[in-house]
């Protein structure tokens, strides 16, 4: 059975003022967050920060909104530039994606980025807590954010259980909405919700004895164990995510097409994974053959 109880309807609250005053002293100084950062900038955070800590998105967000600071900007940029910017964040379809969505919003949108979820959910790369997070945190609307961190602090604190559960976007989200301050300070409530779950009531070993909420039903429940199965722990070395990794750097760190031959040394130990991670970089257009049979990063082939 999931570890989770809907709570759309539940009579608990957060307390707003406890979890905002802790926010205002606690909260990460984050570029992003800085007053006068464009709502591109804060998109490109976005697709930065999926799945990436938070350490590993500053240097390379700093350096890449310096270099492309608009959408115009990254859209008049080459492919294999975009690429090689993106660096080790991983999952390097994101910066395809954040390339295309960039074109999109400077052709269609007059090099602003739209400020209403419909309308950016339809942009190349965005999902649902992308769209809204971009709409809450560069526009102040008022609505639902909902990641991991926030999730795990609703089924803690309202729920009264240890985990979330699986995702269901409907429902999170209508719980979540419940949730917030019906005034001009929900924004910052959303992110001072999600800077709670980063910090203090973290997946492992939370930090309950400096939580400043006075109410949590987990707690006041006794600290209830999951019921749920335990996560196993995603791995990274020996995947195809590894080898794509080791494929796209022999591409990055060169100035041109290599040949296979030089493709084939970044990964020796499994010739069949090799093929199967190049191929899939092939079918995913971040790698690109010659008519001469050498491969490139998309847009130098």
């Amino acid at each position: 059975m999931p570890d989770i109880v809907p709570c759309g309807s539940a009579q608990r609250e957060l307390d707003a003022g406890e979890l905002l005053s802790w926010f205002d002293v606690h909260g990460r100084d984050l570029p992003w967050r800085d007053a006068g950062v464009s709502a591109w900038q804060i998109l490109v955070s976005e697709f930065m920060l999926q799945q990436t800590p938070v350490s590993r998105v500053l240097p390379i967000w700093l350096e890449w909104v310096a270099r492309w600071p608009t959408p115009s900007a990254t859209a008049a940029a080459g492919s294999a530039d975009v690429l090689r910017a993106w660096g080790k964040l991983g999952y390097p379809r994101r910066a395809k994606w954040l390339h295309e969505c960039a074109v999109v919003i400077a052709a269609e949108h007059d090099d602003v980025v739209p400020d209403d979820v419909a309308t950016l959910l339809a942009l190349p790369g965005i999902g649902s807590y992308t769209a809204r997070a971009v709409a809450c945190f560069a526009y102040r609307r008022p609505v639902p954010v909902v990641d991991t961190n926030v999730r795990r602090v609703v089924a803690r604190a309202i729920d009264g259980v240890a985990g979330p559960g699986s995702p269901a976007p409907v429902r999170d989200e209508a719980a979540v909405a419940a949730l917030l301050p019906d005034d001009d300070v929900a924004p910052r409530f959303s992110a001072a919700l999600m800077e709670l779950g980063a910090l203090v009531c973290t997946a492992r070993n939370p930090k309950c004895g400096v939580c400043p909420l006075s109410s949590c039903a987990w707690r006041e429940a006794g600290y209830p164990a999951s019921k749920a199965p335990a996560r196993r722990v995603q791995r990274y070395a020996g995947t195809d995510r590894q080898v794509r990794g080791r494929l796209l750097d022999v591409l990055r760190e060169s100035d041109g097409p290599v040949t296979r031959a030089q493709l084939d040394l970044a990964w020796t130990s499994d010739t069949a994974q090799r093929d199967r991670a190049l191929d899939s970089l092939l079918v995913d257009g971040l790698v690109e053959q010659t008519s001469q049979g050498l491969f490139a990063l998309a847009g130098e082939g």
